[in-house]
């Protein structure tokens, strides 16, 4: 065996070994327990998938008895990325029969690996002894990335779905959405990259040069392994290190419907706000801003609560404030006192102002001014 191959296993393990760790770990904490789970199956399954490769290096798995139990099961990280999103976000969250759909890709990769392997119980050197389904089928699942390219596929979709669930919910700590989001952008970033090399590889390779195409002896195939290895050990690290944290997110108390209805007036509202600047109007409260969108005041509030995370004060004074900003950044606007423009801006008087600035921006109203 040479040097190469040996730094290769010492750097598979050592991920793979990590990511069980961190694993059993992470399962075994009290605290938060389906989320930690959920992170652990997914740290469980990548390390298993650097363990099928180290077993390759030493020879095992290659048409033997363990050929036939080397599995693959990537098609499943996606959506356990996003069943790990809705566990931080709801601490009640428990996977509903109607959500067993997202297993679906899982069930069709093990399908079509079983019956991949079982076209060797049929080979005997030629390719007349497999039927065509056999044939195309062993060939475009063992010599082309496939697997590859549909896993990257859906962890970029299923990443996609879990960032715009965490840009829906505004109750979220800030700080657990920045490392959740990080966990999250890592997946996305880093199959995106794969996925395009993987494609490009191809229609090259085997498309423009016309050549036979091995999956397996390609340039980024122990490249990408060893990126694994990376992402497991700092995404067990990442979960190790915020196991215990607390959720801060209750189980919202209203009906999937009427969180529908209440992200569609969320819409109306921010746009009503926002493109009409109803924010200027000194008077404004929530009977006025019911009435401009023909709805009940109570339904603002929980509107404002429920989706936008913000009580009514705070989510119009956060325009005022920036509003203010802009105004001074105007050079025709530093003939007028803050105050002037702070009424212009909406604020009603000179202690709600300077509250807001403190509140939104963390500095004094003349701190605001020396800042810009």
């Amino acid at each position: 065996m040479n040097t190469l191959k040996v730094l290769i296993i010492l750097i598979l393990f050592v991920g793979a070994f990590q990511g069980i760790v961190f694993g059993i770990i992470l399962f075994r904490t009290k605290q938060n327990l389906l989320s930690n789970k959920i992170l652990a199956t997914i740290l469980f399954l990548l390390s298993y998938r650097l363990l099928m490769q180290i077993m390759r290096l030493f020879g095992l798995g290659y048409y033997d008895t363990w050929y036939y139990f080397m599995l693959d099961l990537s098609w499943v990280t996606g959506p356990l990325l996003y069943f790990y999103v809705k566990s931080q976000i709801d601490t009640k969250y428990k996977l509903t029969p109607k959500e067993y759909y997202h297993f679906i890709p899982l069930l069709v990769q093990i399908s079509i690996s079983i019956f991949v392997r079982l076209q060797n119980l049929y080979w005997d050197g030629t390719r007349d002894s497999l039927s065509w389904l056999g044939y195309w089928g062993y060939v475009v699942w063992m010599n082309y990335p496939t697997i590859y390219v549909v896993a990257s596929m859906l962890i970029i979709l299923y990443s996609h779905l879990a960032l715009k669930l965490l840009n829906n919910n505004a109750n979220i700590q800030q700080q657990t959405l920045r490392w959740i989001k990080r966990i999250i952008f890592s997946f996305q970033i880093y199959f995106s990259l794969v996925l395009l090399i993987l494609i490009i590889d191809v229609l090259i390779y085997n498309v423009v040069l016309e050549k036979n195409y091995f999956y397996f002896i390609r340039f980024f195939y122990y490249p990408f392994f060893i990126g694994i290895s990376v992402l497991i050990y700092w995404l067990g690290m990442e979960g190790f290190s915020r196991r215990n944290d607390k959720n801060s997110i209750p189980k919202s108390q209203i009906s999937e419907e009427d969180r529908m209805k209440l992200e569609l007036i969320a819409k109306e509202l921010l746009d009503a706000v926002k493109e009409r600047k109803l924010y200027k109007i000194q008077k404004l409260n929530l009977n006025m801003l019911a009435d401009e969108l023909d709805t009940k005041p109570y339904i603002i509030t929980q509107c404002l609560k429920e989706i936008i995370g913000k009580n009514f004060n705070d989510f119009i004074n956060e325009y005022r404030v920036n509003e203010i900003q802009n105004l001074l950044k105007q050079p025709e606007n530093s003939k007028f006192t803050l105050l002037s423009l702070a009424m212009e801006a909406g604020f009603n008087s000179k202690s709600s102002f300077n509250r807001a600035v403190q509140k939104h921006l963390g500095v004094s109203p003349s701190e605001l001014k020396q800042n810009l």
